[in-house]
């Protein structure tokens, strides 16, 4: 892919090697594969290494080589209900039951899938980038970067907590506190491979939440999270004695499992500024109906 820049008197006389990792925010990494054979550093269409100083008015152009396809990773025709789509970005609304990447336990079947088959269908060089992934059994929205570029930026950005997410969930009980935030370390439990725990040897995981509706003993709630770990808001709530309903996994009553036979997750809402356009992309995605049905 090739990307094309102009620059301007603020840079006059900074090396490329600056401009690329400062101001365009390249990793090592992608500035060794533009670097490499395959690639190209062009100044004004003549190959530079990354000592060139930069003149006003010049024109930067970086081509990145051919991104390597995994062979494991398979086109299959899978229908996307995608939410928005640029040359740079792919927000897909994912349901529930569907892994968003293939694993030993899902081999095939996943948004991963679906997208490499949408991406060839159209011709795009496309390989895949999940940037915000799912659990299986969580549905929302999922946001993908169509290349490695945007995929380093998106992720940057994520660290840093400028790319929102917010959750919708359905736990059982009510919340003494209707608007609340959750701070409490979350590992490994020692005797499973898949659960999490709080504990004090746990990473910094920090969750807010506002209740949106009640009804008999169920609440509905909007989570916003501070960092991302894994399972985080199934973790946190069952922590505080409110686990969502249907989660087999750290909820594990077994009326609640039945109500939902999944757990009542959905990622409603996305917003970041884009990387590239400087534009604020903003994305909602309604309860879906199972969810709903708990509510009435």
């Amino acid at each position: 892919m090739k990307f094309t820049y102009k620059i301007d008197k603020r840079y006059e006389g900074m090396l490329l090697r600056d401009y690329l990792r400062d101001e365009l925010h390249l990793s090592t990494r992608l500035i060794k594969k533009a670097k490499s054979p395959n690639g190209k550093l062009l100044i004004n269409g003549v190959k530079k290494t990354v000592r060139y100083s930069l003149r006003v008015g010049d024109t930067l152009q970086i081509i990145f080589p051919p991104e390597e396809k995994s062979e494991s990773l398979r086109p299959e025709y899978i229908p996307l209900h995608i939410m928005y789509e640029d040359e740079h970005v792919l927000i897909v609304n994912k349901p529930s039951g569907m892994a968003t990447i293939p694993s030993q336990l899902y081999p095939s079947g996943t948004i991963a899938n679906g997208i490499l088959y949408y991406y060839e269908q159209r011709k795009l060089p496309y390989t895949i980038h999940i940037v915000t992934r799912l659990d299986k059994d969580t549905s929302g929205l999922v946001v993908v970067a169509k290349h490695q570029y945007c995929h380093s930026l998106l992720s940057t950005m994520q660290r840093k907590n400028e790319l929102i997410r917010e959750y919708e969930a359905v736990v059982t009980g009510h919340l003494d506190r209707k608007i609340g935030t959750i701070a409490a370390p979350i590992g490994r439990k020692t005797d499973s491979i898949i659960e999490r725990t709080v504990t004090p040897t746990g990473k910094n995981a920090v969750t807010h939440y506002e209740v949106v509706h009640e009804t008999g003993c169920l609440t509905l709630l909007r989570i916003r999270l501070e960092t991302g770990r894994t399972h985080q808001i199934r973790v946190h709530f069952a922590h505080i004695g409110h686990p969502l309903v249907g989660d087999h996994l750290y909820g594990k009553e077994k009326k609640d499992i039945e109500l939902l036979h999944r757990q009542a997750l959905h990622c409603s809402y996305i917003r970041f500024v884009h990387p590239f356009t400087n534009k604020t992309i903003e994305v909602h995605s309604s309860l879906p109906d199972d969810v709903k049905k708990l509510l009435q």
